[in-house]
């Protein structure tokens, strides 16, 4: 199961952390659409984001998933990074047992 841990800033009420860990194991690795549509939307989410301004948000991967830290709270940073998480959540809603977002 991939799992989303979402951070917000208690205060402002504004995006600082995101990890995603795991694998759906939807499919067999390569042909898993669940794994596939989290990595497309997440990835043109930073692609976006760093478009606009390189400073905004750094991120890091490796074998066991990818963790976000939002460094700005402008406004087409946490735009986009409240529709990533939109998205996710979407597909949360078809893919229960595959994706969970806390």
């Amino acid at each position: 199961m991939i799992q989303v841990k979402i951070e917000k800033e208690k205060e402002k009420e504004y995006y600082r952390k995101i990890s995603i860990l795991g694998h759906a194991m939807y499919a067999d690795f390569g042909k898993d659409i669940v794994c596939s549509s989290v990595s497309s939307i997440v990835t043109t989410t930073i692609n976006g984001i760093l478009s606009f301004d390189v400073n905004s948000l750094t991120y890091q991967v490796d074998q066991k998933g990818m963790m976000i830290h939002i460094l700005k709270n402008d406004h087409i940073t946490q735009t986009l990074i409240r529709n990533m998480i939109h998205l996710l959540k979407e597909l949360q809603e078809s893919y229960k047992e595959f994706i969970e977002i806390k």
